[in-house]
């Protein structure tokens, strides 16, 4: 399916944009491709909850700390605002560790469950 027949096309830029209809279709753009970015992204939650051996180790804090700090290496660099960034991420980090228990507790039913 190519990009203009899910209507992915993009259309303007923030400097091109010359009404609020411009600025809503690119915005409802976006959010389709973020849909997508993060389903991928729950995939892998998915993986991860297959792989680990224990749900002891679902929670881990060092590597909570490394996406954030990541992520807020990479938002300077493309110029999103650290004060959007760092809490979408630690929420979406809270999320996707939150489905990560449910699809760890549906594959291993009992396994370390306290």
């Amino acid at each position: 399916m190519s990009e203009s027949s899910t209507g992915n096309e993009r259309r303007h830029t923030a400097e091109t944009a010359e009404s609020m209809a411009h600025v809503r279709y690119e915005i409802d753009r976006l959010d389709r491709i973020l849909v997508g970015l993060l389903q991928e992204r729950q995939s892998f939650m998915n993986a991860a909850a297959r792989i680990k051996g224990s749900r002891s180790i679902v929670h881990d804090r060092a590597r909570i700390e490394d996406v954030v700090t990541k992520v807020l290496a990479e938002s300077e660099r493309q110029g999103l605002s650290p004060a959007i960034a760092e809490p979408v991420w630690r929420t979406l980090i809270d999320r996707c560790i939150a489905y990560e228990f449910e699809a760890f507790d549906a594959l291993k039913p009992g396994l370390d469950k306290a």
